[in-house]
C-alpha cells in the first residue's frame, strides 16, 4: 500500500475532522483575509486545470494543457490534493473524490516507484534499511541498485507507525524503527551521516553531511516521529544529531555541507530543500535560531523572487544548472511553523511576496508552471503534486489563523464507542513530509486489535460522512475557550449542494479499542510542541 500517498485516501480517520479586503500600505503587514482567498484561488485555477487536462496522469503539464506519468501511475497529484480540499472547507468535494478515486485507482500495477516518495515495502535487506525503488506488482527487481538516499531509508516512521497503530500489526512500525536505528549506527565519530550508503553492506558512498537533499526528511521524522509516539530516544537522537551540525555545518546561521568524517566543507551551498529546517527547529522550541536562519533564505527569496534549487553563499548567486524554482514548499512551510510561534509580520510577509511572485511568473492558462530559470522567469512544463500538497496548503495555513488545523486544545470532538471516551481533532496535529495531517489522538483512539476485523473505508464513512448514522456513535464537540473551528467556506458553490445525496449502505461498525484513560499528548502551542510528563 502506497502510505504516504495513500494518508490523505485511506486513513483518515487519523488525520482530519470534517468541519475581502484589501492588503495594507506599504509598512504594515499583509492582510491575511485578502491573501487567504488570493491563496484559494490559486489552488482552484491550478486543481482545475488538473482535472479538465491532466487526470488521471501522476501530473499536469501546464504548457501543454495535458498530463504526464512521474511517481507510479496513479492519479498522484489527485492524491496528493485531497486533505488540502479538506483544509479550505470543501467537505463535498473531497467526498466526490474519494469515491472516484476508490473506484478507479488501482496500486497493483506493473510500474517501478520510488519507495521514499510513495512509502511502501522492500526492507528485507542484511542491515534492514530499504531499497530505493521497488515495482508495485513483482516488488524489488533483481538488477536494483543497493544505494538509497538517506532519506529515503529515515522517512517511514511517522506513516508506518500510523498504520500499526490502526491495523494492530506491528510489523510497520517495526522495519521503520529498524531502519532509523541502522543510521543511528552508522554515523561518524563526529556524530554526522552522508547522503547515500549501501543497504546491503552498510557503508557510505556519499559522504557529504548536510541539512538537505538526500537528508532532510531523516531529521524531520526524528523530530515529528519523537512527537507522535511520545518518543523519548527519538528525540534524544535528533538532539545529539542537532549538536553536530551545529558544530561542523553550521555557519553565520547557514548551514553548508562538509565531509561526514572530518567535518571539513565539501560545498558551500544552500539548497531550496534545506528552508524546511527553521520550522524543524521551531517544533523544539529553538526560535531565535530559526528566525535567523529563516532571514538568511529570506534574502534569497527577495533577490530572485523564489528559492533557486542551490545558491553559492560565498558568491551570494545560483549554482548553473541549479537556478530553477519548481515551486517547493519548504520556506513557506517555515513561515507558517514561525508564525504560529512568533506572530512576527516579517513572515506574513514572505507569504505575500511568495502569493505575488508565483501568481506573476509562474501562472499560465493551464495551472502554474515549474519555473526553469530565476533568472529570466523561463518556465519549465510540469507542476509536480506538492504543489498542491504542501505549497498551496502552507500558504493558506499561514493566512488563516483560525484554521482547524490550529486548534490549541480548548476545542476538541468526545466520540462515545462501545470500548469508551475518544478524544480526537484536539490540535497537535503532525505534518508528514508530503504535508498530509495526522491527528496524534487518533492513533490512541482508533487502534486496532490485531484480532479484530474491520475496513478502514468503513471507518472514515463512520466518522467523516456528512450522513452518518448516529445510533453507531455519538459525537459531540467540547469548546474549554474561545477558538472556534472555521464555518466552512467554498469556492465553488455549485460543487457542494449534497442534499439529494443517498446514505451509503449500512456497513458493520467498525472495532476499535479505545481507552478511556486521558491521552497524554504533546498539542501544538504557538507553534511549539510540549511533553505532558504526567
Amino acid at each position: 500500500m502506497l502510505f504516504r500517498l495513500l494518508v490523505p485516501l485511506g486513513l483518515l480517520c487519523a488525520l482530519l475532522p470534517l468541519h475581502h479586503g484589501a492588503p495594507g500600505p506599504d509598512g504594515t503587514a499583509p492582510d491575511p483575509a485578502h491573501y487567504r482567498e488570493r491563496v484559494k484561488a490559486m489552488f482552484y485555477h491550478a486543481y482545475d486545470s488538473y482535472l479538465e487536462n491532466a487526470f488521471p496522469y501522476d501530473e499536469l503539464r501546464p504548457l501543454t494543457c495535458d498530463g504526464h506519468d512521474t511517481w507510479g501511475s496513479f492519479s498522484l497529484t489527485l492524491i496528493d490534493a485531497l486533505d488540502t480540499l479538506l483544509i479550505l472547507g470543501n467537505v463535498s468535494e473531497f467526498q466526490r473524490v474519494v469515491e472516484v478515486l476508490q473506484d478507479n485507482v488501482d496500486f497493483d500495477i506493473d510500474v517501478n516507484a520510488s519507495v521514499f516518495e510513495t512509502n511502501i515495502r522492500a526492507f528485507q535487506t542484511p542491515t534492514g534499511m530499504p531499497y530505493g525503488t521497488v515495482n508495485l506488482l513483482h516488488g524489488v527487481n533483481p538488477g536494483e541498485t543497493p544505494v538509497t538516499c538517506t532519506a529515503g531509508i529515515g522517512t517511514f516512521i511517522v506513516e508506518f507507525a500510523t498504520l500499526s497503530s490502526l491495523t494492530g500489526d506491528p510489523v510497520f512500525e517495526d522495519v521503520a524503527r529498524v531502519a532509523l536505528m541502522r543510521l543511528w549506527e552508522s554515523r561518524s565519530d563526529i556524530g554526522l551521516v552522508g547522503n547515500h550508503i549501501d543497504v546491503l553492506t552498510g557503508k557510505w558512498v556519499a559522504q557529504d553531511a548536510g541539512i538537505g537533499a538526500g537528508v532532510d526528511s531523516y531529521f524531520e521524522y526524528l523530530v515529528k516521529g519523537a512527537i507522535l509516539l511520545q518518543d523519548k530516544k527519538l528525540m534524544a537522537m535528533f538532539l545529539e544529531y542537532n549538536k553536530a551540525i551545529r558544530n561542523y555545518t553550521r555557519f553565520d546561521d547557514w548551514y553548508l555541507w562538509v565531509q561526514m568524517y572530518k567535518g571539513t566543507v565539501s560545498m558551500p551551498v544552500f539548497q531550496s530543500l534545506e528552508a524546511y529546517w527553521p520550522g524543524l527547529q521551531s517544533l523544539i522550541g529553538d526560535i531565535d535560531n530559526a528566525m535567523r536562519t529563516f532571514l538568511n533564505y529570506y534574502t534569497v527569496w527577495k533577490q530572485f523572487g523564489g528559492l533557486p534549487e542551490f545558491y553559492n553563499i560565498p558568491q551570494g548567486y545560483t549554482v548553473e544548472k541549479r537556478e530553477g524554482y519548481p515551486l517547493r514548499p519548504e520556506l513557506i512551510e517555515s513561515a507558517m511553523y514561525l508564525y504560529r510561534a512568533t506572530g512576527d509580520p516579517t513572515l506574513l510577509e514572505l507569504g505575500r511576496d511568495a502569493v505575488e511572485s508565483i501568481e506573476k511568473i509562474s501562472k499560465v492558462e493551464c495551472g502554474f508552471a515549474t519555473i526553469k530559470d530565476l533568472r529570466d522567469h523561463k518556465l519549465d512544463n510540469r507542476m509536480e503534486s506538492f504543489f498542491l500538497a504542501e505549497t498551496v496548503k502552507y500558504l493558506y495555513l499561514l493566512f488563516d489563523p483560525t484554521n482547524f488545523i490550529h486548534n490549541n486544545g480548548s476545542t476538541f470532538d468526545e466520540v462515545i464507542t462501545p470500548y469508551g471516551e475518544c478524544i480526537l481533532g484536539a490540535g497537535g496535529y503532525i505534518f508528514n513530509t508530503e504535508a498530509h495531517p495526522i491527528d496524534p489522538a487518533a492513533l490512541h483512539c482508533c487502534r486496532r486489535l490485531k484480532e479484530e476485523q474491520w475496513e478502514v473505508e468503513a471507518l472514515m464513512r463512520e466518522f467523516y460522512s456528512l450522513k452518518r448514522n448516529r445510533s453507531r456513535f455519538q459525537r459531540k464537540t467540547v469548546s474549554s475557550g474561545p477558538w472556534e473551528p472555521p464555518t466552512g467556506r467554498f469556492s465553488s458553490p455549485e460543487n457542494h449542494d449534497r442534499t439529494g445525496e443517498k446514505k451509503p449502505a449500512k456497513q458493520k461498525m467498525p472495532l476499535l479499542s479505545c481507552p478511556s484513560q486521558p491521552f497524554t499528548a504533546k498539542l501544538a502551542l504557538l507553534g511549539q510542541v510540549f511533553l505532558d510528563s504526567s
